[in-house]
């Protein structure tokens, strides 16, 4: 194990998501648009370590609308640009697409940008999609996503709140 790697473990990102393993309960608020109503369903997840704890797995499985969704997200810190790094995939937002999300050179917080193509038979558009992930304690985690259009103007998407599963 590299020294930068084990110093992660200890005190840094890598510490930071190994605080997130475990399994999660909650409840997962989404808005399609500022203003809308919010969909708001109870959510199942579990975290897990995973290659020597180089990276978090977050499974989950929850509904919109009344259907069901799933999704995966893996995380990790890429330790030659300092950078925190996320693939995301889900059976409602993500489509048969993947979003990959990455954050700021020397940032120590879960915060990651990537984006994804919003296309139609008239338009493509690009919209941004930035994910926050805040271990509010031990035993609480808040993860918010954020919408972003082609003009720049950011709205919350969804939250998700949960609390360690007993």
């Amino acid at each position: 194990m590299s020294e930068k790697f084990k110093n992660s473990k200890e005190t840094g990102l890598h510490f930071q998501l190994a605080r997130l393993e475990g399994a999660w309960e909650g409840i997962t608020k989404v808005w399609f648009e500022p203003g809308a109503p919010v969909d708001e369903s109870p959510v199942i997840g579990n975290m897990r370590l995973i290659l020597d704890g180089r990276f978090i797995m977050h499974g989950y499985k929850g509904s919109f609308g009344g259907k069901p969704l799933e999704g995966l997200a893996i995380y990790g810190c890429n330790l030659e640009t300092g950078k925190i790094q996320a693939s995301w995939i889900d059976s409602f937002h993500t489509g048969c697409a993947m979003i990959f999300s990455e954050g700021k050179k020397g940032d120590d917080k879960l915060n990651m940008l990537g984006s994804y193509a919003y296309v139609t038979p008239e338009t493509e558009q690009h919209w941004g999609w930035r994910t926050e992930i805040e271990m509010v304690h031990e035993d609480e985690v808040k993860i918010t996503a954020y919408n972003i259009s082609p003009a720049g103007e950011e709205a919350k998407a969804t939250e998700t709140l949960y609390t360690r599963a007993k």
